[in-house]
């Protein structure tokens, strides 16, 4: 026992009592292996409830010594010379050799550091969390996490009974990262992080860079590999950046992949979700038939309330376990990309839910967030704001932006929630923000943030789209950022939403009365590059679904929906719609359950999908109804004051001078002969007719073609005499 007493005399009180209560800031400094000055070496291994531990050789497993327990659970050796080794545990459960984690150097570069600290570390999840590596010939798992201002952090899990001091982690001092090889650890480990704040233990902390999470309600990341996919989307990869300019045809199909649909038990409630796999399966075709060119995935990110539809994530490198794993969403990725459909993901950089195990407080100060709640609190959604800032959260959320572009080929962003990002007052009465350090109420940092994410976007994967959820009239959210702008490229235009839908859940015989609504969008439609969406946001809480929002009986009802489904595709700016707006379900959405496909055996239903899978047919094919989306030169009023018959008309124009005339009537009442100015063209061919008898509708037109005439009519030398269908949207093209 006499080298157990020299190495007794070699550890402090203060450094034992430190390592039993598990508050030891260095646990490198005095566990593993230490020189004696004699060229040998102490061991030290602190393993609580072991009953006995050996050192063997490393090689071929000899004993090298039995290890002495000090105080219980430290145990201590002495070898005679300095040496590689692995440690032989007894515990009650059974036996355990394993490399001691305590004897491996640092392993997070420098670089790697810096660029984290700096904010501008672009690949975050492929250097830091749990990542599987090897080192020195031994496979194992490092671990690191941002806790700067932690006493001690420590990796837990099964595979040391979650006891927060059998893996103390060792503290890069300058970046405030912990890190911790632990070998021998494999891909699918469960874990968490337990952090020793300033005022005691937190709750154990979910892995803020987790690539993978147990599946909700339980809370725990998991160890991930290297994403395992062997991509086949090369064709459309390359092509990417031609089919995402802003003269090509964008029409987004918005769904929550939980509740598109779902596999169904005898009773017809719920029985699970699909897979992404089985999803693909049922949703790209149907998107194929659909022609729309993108899906618009509601947050796929982890998050641990399912009623927040995913915009209160808190695993942001990680896709959620509730449909299968990264690579199962890889596949579902890859599965659209062939089928020539591009996928967007939401994004919510805005904020993210108090939940104990998340983000909050995270090394027991405002790590994330704000430390001042009128700065850091969302009075609204009763979540936290991200300190955009700070550098290491600047560019951790950078890092998640690029993680599914980069890894996952995403093609698009679409941020949430825009307008909160920007103002420091937003939602807030006087004296409950704090303003900027010049007094006003932008949020610099968030400012700043978003154009660094749009300048880096645009370098590291160009043709990707990144969208603004914008709801205010800032400048220059789609302007590039050396022209001052936000740099997005394309901002939803909820001001046309709004005014629209307005107009049209009106009773027809008051419409004469806010025929400003259908045509004001024309006076800012060229201000920014606009989407017109109709989202999941305006089918919930109480606002009905889209067909439900209509006026009249029955029949008028689905007239109005195939008529505003038609302005909107021939109206300037690229689309988006919500899934099962496409077939009128008359149902507000429901996240827990599936959509009402048994609609579809009604002609009505089935005529309202129809028309929308040929109004994404011609919206593709017909470059006046896309190449000039985002310029006035695409458009040209004929007639915009008939508030009287609520008639609208106008031509939009390809780049080489095609036009397509659009004619919409918004009154039940049929209008035969109703005369409209032409630029030229013998004959007009009816392209599209809203109230066609294929989409169900009344089937009132003009047989096909109409023949100009030489009479002079709104500022054009030629016209046309038109039967106008009631409720109905005509377009046509010259012959």
């Amino acid at each position: 026992m006499k080298h157990l007493k020299r190495e007794e005399g070699g550890l402090s009180q203060r450094d034992i009592d430190a390592l039993v209560r598990a508050e030891h800031t260095d646990p490198f400094a005095v566990l593993g292996p230490h020189p004696d000055g004699a060229g040998g070496q102490f061991v030290r291994a602190y393993l609580p409830n072991a009953l006995s531990v050996q050192v063997l050789e490393r090689d071929d497993q000899g004993l090298l010594a039995e290890m002495q327990q000090s105080v219980p659970g430290l145990f201590v050796a002495h070898l005679n010379e300095q040496q590689g080794y692995v440690l032989k545990v007894q515990w009650a459960g059974g036996e355990q050799i394993t490399e001691d984690p305590y004897s491996f150097a640092p392993l997070l570069g420098d670089m790697d550091l810096y660029l984290f600290g700096e904010g501008n570390h672009r690949d975050l999840s492929s250097s830091m969390g749990a990542q599987p590596l090897q080192v020195e010939g031994v496979d194992g798992v490092r671990f690191s996490v941002w806790a700067p201002n932690a006493r001690r952090v420590s990796v837990v899990g099964d595979f040391n009974n979650w006891d927060g001091r059998r893996h103390p982690m060792r503290l890069r001092h300058d970046s405030g990262v912990w890190e911790l090889f632990v070998p021998r650890l494999k891909a699918g480990e469960a874990y968490k992080y337990e952090v020793l704040g300033r005022d005691g233990i937190l709750p154990l902390k979910a892995d803020p860079l987790a690539r993978a999470t147990e599946l909700p309600p339980s809370t725990a990341s998991k160890v991930a590999g290297p994403l395992a996919h062997d991509w086949q989307d090369e064709r459309w990869m390359q092509a990417r950046g031609e089919r995402q300019t802003i003269t090509a045809p964008l029409s987004i199909y918005e769904l929550h992949a939980g509740s598109w649909q779902c596999e169904r038990d005898d009773s017809g409630d719920v029985a699970r979700f699909y897979n992404w796999r089985e999803l693909a399966e049922r949703l790209v075709p149907y998107v194929q038939q659909l022609g729309f060119t993108h899906i618009e995935l509601m947050p796929i990110m982890e998050h641990p309330f399912g009623g927040s539809w995913g915009y209160q994530p808190l695993s942001l490198f990680a896709p959620t376990a509730r449909y299968g794993s990264a690579e199962d969403f890889a596949a579902f990725i890859d599965a659209c990309h062939q089928a020539d459909i591009g996928v967007i993901l939401d994004w919510v950089p805005a904020h993210f839910p108090t939940d104990s195990h998340g983000l909050a407080r995270f090394d027991g100060t405002a790590l994330y967030e704000y430390e001042n709640p009128l700065e850091g609190f969302h009075q609204d959604w009763d979540t936290l704001i991200y300190n955009l800032g700070r550098t290491e959260v600047h560019g951790f959320m950078l890092a998640s932006a690029l993680h599914w572009i980069k890894h996952f080929h995403i093609d698009g962003l679409r941020v949430d929630a825009v307008a909160s990002m920007l103002y420091r007052d937003y939602s807030r009465k006087a004296g409950e923000w704090v303003p900027n350090r010049h007094g006003g109420r932008e949020n610099l940092e968030a400012i700043d943030f978003l154009r660094h994410l749009n300048d880096v976007v645009a370098i590291e994967a160009p043709g990707a789209l990144v969208i603004a959820e914008e709801s205010t009239a800032w400048p220059g959210v789609s302007q590039p950022t050396q022209q001052g702008g936000l740099g997005f490229a394309y901002k939803w235009n909820m001001g046309w939403m709004h005014d629209t839908l307005h107009y049209i859940q009106n009773d027809p015989i008051h419409r004469t009365h806010h025929h400003h609504e259908m045509s004001f969008g024309l006076l800012y439609a060229y201000s920014e590059h606009f989407i017109l969406p109709i989202s999941h946001d305006e089918v919930v809480h109480g606002k009905h679904s889209l067909i439900d929002k209509m006026p009249g009986d029955r029949w008028q009802k689905f007239a109005n929906l195939r008529a505003y489904l038609t302005f909107m595709w021939a109206h300037p700016g690229k689309k988006l719609l919500f899934m099962g707006c496409e077939f009128g379900q008359w149902r507000e959405w429901n996240h827990d359950s599936e959509l009402d496909w048994y609609l579809l055996k009604y002609p009505e239903h089935l005529g309202v999908q129809r028309l929308v899978g040929d109004l994404n047919r011609l919206y593709r094919e017909e470059r006046a109804l896309h190449e000039q989306d985002c310029q006035p030169q695409g458009f040209q009023w004929l007639i915009g004051d008939d508030a009287h018959n609520s008639v609208y008309a106008w031509l939009r124009w390809s780049a080489s001078g095609e036009p397509l005339l659009v004619v919409a009537n918004f009154t039940p009442v049929p209008r035969e002969g109703y005369r409209i100015g032409v630029p030229f063209g013998e004959r007009w061919t009816e392209v599209l007719n809203s109230d066609a008898q294929d989409y169900a509708g009344s089937n009132f037109g003009n047989l096909g073609e109409v023949v100009s005439e030489a009479v002079p009519s709104h500022g054009q030398p030629l016209s046309l005499r038109l039967n106008l269908p009631p409720l109905g949207v005509l377009i046509l093209r010259p012959r």
